[in-house]
């Protein structure tokens, strides 16, 4: 089985996808995770790539398209932050039919705008080993200081007011259409995102048919 989960920034996509993995047995494939991995460790992708993710823009499809195609091969996917382009839907259903793949669904999960503003007005990120917390809601024990290893909680330069509003019209310009494609081809399964994170879950479990 092969899953798209889609959604605006701070739908909880992230969350819930490693959730929904974990009970469909499927690799959890979060390009963000992937692309934040390589800005830490200095590479020459981490280097191209936190030019365009630090202004809150979109990676090049070809970048993130060849990240992709390297991992269908570990059996069945849930892609969490991919694709965010019809080009990058259309090279991903490319990549699939040339494995001998398809995807079985795509979910979206729709969530308020204001509400997407408060929730990614309090995201920050443990420097060293990306720990994730929520500042108004689930701060670290002591401030700025990640409860796991101790390291800087910082507030990524993509979750600044400046990098949110843009991070919103990137969306709505780009990623929107990726609804009409997956709509237009009967494979968009459209549900509710607020909630609890369990509320979420379980309508999550029922669209993807578990």
């Amino acid at each position: 089985m092969n899953i798209v989960l889609l959604g605006p920034p701070g739908a909880g996509k992230g969350t819930q996808a490693t959730r929904l993995a974990a009970r469909l047995k499927l690799t959890h494939v979060a390009t963000g995770d992937m692309l934040r991995y390589e800005v830490a460790n200095g590479t020459e992708l981490g280097r191209l790539a936190k030019t365009y993710m630090d202004r809150g823009d979109l990676v090049p499809d070809d970048v993130i398209v060849g990240m992709i195609k390297a991992r269908l091969g570990d059996g069945g996917l849930l892609l969490d932050g991919f694709p965010r382009t019809v080009v990058q839907a259309e090279a991903l259903d490319t990549a699939l039919d040339e494995a001998g793949q398809n995807l079985d669904r795509a979910i979206y999960l729709a969530v308020d705008r204001d509400e997407l503003i408060e929730r990614l007005s309090g995201r920050a990120v443990c420097s060293k080993c990306q720990r994730s917390y929520n500042l108004k809601s689930a701060p670290p024990a002591k401030d700025m200081v990640c409860d796991a290893c101790g390291g800087g909680v910082v507030v990524r330069e993509d979750d600044k007011p400046s990098a949110i509003r843009n991070r919103m019209a990137v969306y709505e310009k780009q990623t929107a259409p990726v609804l009409d494609y997956y709509r237009n081809g009967g494979r968009l399964t459209e549900m509710n995102g607020m909630g609890t994170p369990g509320e979420v879950q379980d309508r999550l479990l029922a669209a993807a048919g578990a």
